[in-house]
């Protein structure tokens, strides 16, 4: 099992809402007591919530599916259902959520930022709700709205002043180690640091983060190696520093073809060419090493970055390195604006909006007309088939919408084939009813204009 994680895919299902329930006052000496049913409660919530604490997606890979309260059922004597309970998951600080076809949905950045991912549903109305000068004693409540079920995709951009870049085994953990008391794995083989590591560093009265991210090669933008997995971790670095293996007996390596290469896959990569650039000339204990650190310098240099020759494991120039890197994170962080919780805007539906489509659409059994829109749809899963004075409610509140009226001017007839919704689609025979209302309704629980 890996302990760290920084990709997930989770399926949350928010709460149900509870139905509304249909009871009538009973009370000695009150034959007409009248409906009393109470309302279901809300669904639960699933809230995204930025953890300072938080330093890795693990648990969630262990657990992907997550699923919050859901509502309980109105009563009698007008007692309405309790509310699902909403379920809080700790992320880090810099997850970016998204769905799985890459659309992003947020990007928490913040302590304390929050993301509801999925709405539980509305709770049902009882019939004391639904009661009018119409319907005085409705024989039927609404049932409880489903959560929202969706799979949304976490990611984990580690949020570092410094990031170390630089190929397999070029020192970037031993640097890591040296100059904070981070205790990275450390052994002298490609690949040994398979998760980026964080490494807190004081120099001065300045403090900051540095970030080891596994070893970049050749073609690493595109996939190879481990790079790509993990170049996310560098985007909202500071600056980036070039950790290069000045004493490699590896053919065809010299440090500035090392950080040429880099730089390409960085490029690739996009989005980090504004980036402070330093360049770190490691492994001068080694006497051939420390020759060719002084001889790349000028070269490096004129590239218009500052260049240090240091050694990790003889602790060699750290003390110049790191006062150098709090000068860079401290500029960047006066010139950065202050960092606020990100702001969740919401786009509510506008008021005045009728809230459905109608198209014709054909199947291989023939033509029909499919309505869409939120409310709609929501009537429809909250109505209970089985009642038919509940399905007459529903033709009304439709016919109120315009939706009958809509239905007209499309074409459609007597006995066609109207589907309201997508996947969970209701099919009805239309019957046209614009004129509907509750005036013919019969004894509690039927209508009359369903009986044909």
């Amino acid at each position: 099992m890996p302990s760290f994680v920084d990709r997930v895919v989770l399926h949350l299902t928010a709460g149900n809402g509870g139905h509304g329930c249909a009871s009538v006052h009973r009370e000695k000496f009150k034959p007409l007591g009248g409906p009393d049913g109470g309302n279901g409660g809300r669904g639960g919530d699933v809230i995204l919530v930025v953890d300072p604490n938080t330093t890795t997606l693990l648990d969630y890979h262990r657990s992907p599916h997550r699923r919050a309260g859901n509502g309980t059922p109105g009563e009698g004597s007008h007692r309405n259902g309790a509310d699902g309970a909403d379920i809080l998951l700790k992320v880090p600080d810099g997850t970016v959520v998204a769905t799985r076809d890459g659309e992003v949905l947020a990007d928490l950045v913040g302590a304390g930022t929050k993301l509801v991912a999925a709405r539980g549903g509305r709770g049902g109305l009882g019939n004391a709700a639904l009661a009018s000068t119409r319907r005085k004693a409705p024989g039927f409540a609404l049932l409880g709205e489903p959560g929202e079920a969706l799979d949304v995709v976490l990611e984990l951009k580690s949020i570092a002043d410094i990031g170390l870049v630089g190929f397999p085994s070029a020192g970037k953990s031993s640097l890591i180690a040296a100059i904070s008391s981070a205790r990275p794995k450390i052994a002298d083989y490609p690949f040994t640091t398979l998760v980026p590591n964080l490494g807190v560093v004081e120099a001065g009265e300045v403090r900051f983060t540095v970030a080891d991210v596994p070893g970049l090669i050749e073609g690493a933008s595109e996939g190879r190696g481990l790079g790509h997995t993990f170049l996310r971790h560098v985007e909202r670095c500071a600056a980036l520093a070039h950790v290069v293996d000045c004493a490699t007996l590896e053919p065809g390596r010299d440090p500035m073809t090392d950080i040429d290469v880099i730089e390409a896959e960085l490029e690739r990569y996009g989005g980090l060419s504004d980036r402070p650039r330093l360049v770190i000339l490691n492994k001068i204990d080694v006497p051939e090493a420390r020759e060719l650190a002084e001889f790349v310098r000028a070269d490096v240099e004129a590239r218009g970055w500052p260049a240090f020759s240091v050694s990790a494991v003889a602790r060699d120039g750290l003390r110049q390195l790191t006062f150098e890197m709090a000068r860079v994170v401290s500029a960047a962080r006066a010139a950065a604006p202050e960092v606020e919780p990100t702001r969740i805007v919401l786009r509510p539906t506008p008021v005045d909006d009728d809230g459905f489509t109608i198209t014709k659409e054909h199947s291989h059994d023939g033509e029909f007309y499919r309505v869409r829109g939120a409310k709609p749809e929501r009537w429809v899963r909250q109505t209970d088939f089985t009642n038919d004075e509940a399905v007459g409610y529903l033709a009304d509140r439709l016919a109120r919408l315009g939706v009958e009226e809509e239905l007209v001017k499309a074409g459609a007839e007597a006995g066609d084939e109207v589907v309201i919704g997508g996947e969970d689609a209701v099919v009805f025979d239309w019957e046209p009813s614009v004129h509907a209302g509750a005036e013919r309704l019969g004894p509690r629980g039927t209508d009359r204009r369903l009986e044909r």
